[in-house]
């Protein structure tokens, strides 16, 4: 099963954030805020939204930086992922 987003929706998987302190000790990515730095798993064709004319400007793969308090989060197949609008997209990584 995949999920096939509509309109101007990004699916997007949370990147995983470990850090490690200097003195070499591991805090996993549950213990602090999660991040917002995603990748794209899909994009959905644009298109008119709104009475507005959509240019999808990310593409799957693509490393992007997102709102805070973006998006709804899906369960899948063991898998979470978001899905948000692409103006909830502030940035790609390059």
């Amino acid at each position: 099963m995949k999920l096939v987003p509509l309109g101007d929706r990004v699916v997007l998987k949370q990147l995983i954030a470990e850090e490690t302190t200097k003195s070499g000790i591991v805090i996993p990515g549950q213990a602090k805020e999660k991040p917002q730095q995603a990748e794209v798993i899909a994009v959905g064709p644009g298109g008119v939204v709104d009475g507005k004319e959509v240019t999808m400007q990310v593409k799957a793969g693509d490393k992007v930086i997102y709102s805070k308090y973006a998006g709804t989060e899906v369960k899948l197949d063991d898998e979470e992922f978001i899905v948000v609008k692409q103006n909830d997209i502030l940035a790609i990584i390059e």
